[in-house]
């Protein structure tokens, strides 16, 4: 009987480091990247948020960024997190 418990410690703590490495940490590493993408954004980089706009980023603050929309380079403030993927500027 004891052996039999010891086995069945042993599989639960199995099922438990397979979803921490294969859901739980990969999640936890994309959030971080995503937070040091935000937090590097500068005027300039050309953006897709998670909505789908397309823009360039025109002034960064602590909390949100202003993005400069179509082609009158409307500006609109966005919220950091709204911000999906950055393509950083071309340097020439």
């Amino acid at each position: 009987m004891p052996q039999q418990m010891i086995m069945a410690v042993v599989m639960w703590v199995a099922v438990f480091a397979v979803f921490y490495f294969l859901l739980i940490r990969p999640q936890k590493k994309k959030e971080k990247q995503l937070k040091e993408m935000r937090e590097n954004l500068k005027a300039g980089d050309k953006v897709t948020t998670i909505g789908g706009i397309i823009a360039h980023v025109a002034k960064v603050e602590e909390n949100h960024v202003v993005l400069e929309l179509g082609p009158n380079r409307n500006k609109v403030p966005f919220e950091k997190w709204a911000i999906g993927t950055v393509e950083p500027q071309d340097e020439k």
